[in-house]
């Protein structure tokens, strides 16, 4: 029983210096990015990336939830054009707005996380040409708070995943 308490208060030491570690050492500033090559022209690739209609076809994170509400605002294509988004507890509920948009190479994105946090976030598309086809980059930006500091590598696996099927279903979609 001893060895038992032993182990489990070092786990507990160990977690606790990796909090403390981590609200020190990480930045507050986050950046994730991930690209993939897609065998087609960038106009093609652009059809389904410059489009906040067409985006919520493959994002993987309206996907989440087959009961989502999705309200645009605008066409989808245009600085200003928007989106809200309502959905179930791994959705949650914000908005997307196009900030910048330079056709057939660039989207960027403001995000407002309304529930399950409230929090703000930039996202941004790249296209560029790369052989054959077209290289995209899908990159997002927030600032961290404390709590999020510690679970900056949880973060970090997590959209590895959401943009690699993001990025898989773009690649799908481009390609027919």
């Amino acid at each position: 029983m001893k060895t038992l308490l032993k182990i489990i208060g070092i786990i507990i030491l160990l977690i606790a210096v990796y909090a403390i570690i981590a609200m020190l050492a990480f930045s507050k500033d986050y950046h994730f990015e991930k690209s993939v090559v897609i065998k087609a022209p960038k106009e093609k690739v652009w059809s389904h990336v410059g489009s906040l209609k067409e985006y919520n076809v493959w994002d993987p994170f309206s996907k989440a939830d087959k009961n989502i509400v999705i309200t645009y605002s605008g066409d989808g294509d245009k600085i200003g054009d928007s989106y809200h988004w309502k959905g179930d507890k791994n959705v949650g509920e914000g908005e997307q707005a196009i900030a910048e948009i330079v056709p057939n190479e660039k989207m960027v994105t403001k995000l407002h996380f309304i529930q399950p946090f409230e929090g703000n976030a930039k996202s941004t598309f790249v296209l560029t040409p790369e052989g054959n086809g077209t290289k995209v980059t899908w990159m997002i930006d927030n600032e961290l708070n404390t709590m999020m500091k510690i679970m900056k590598p949880m973060m970090d696996n997590n959209m590895d995943k959401m943009f690699g099927q993001g990025l898989d279903g773009l690649k799908q979609i481009s390609e027919k």
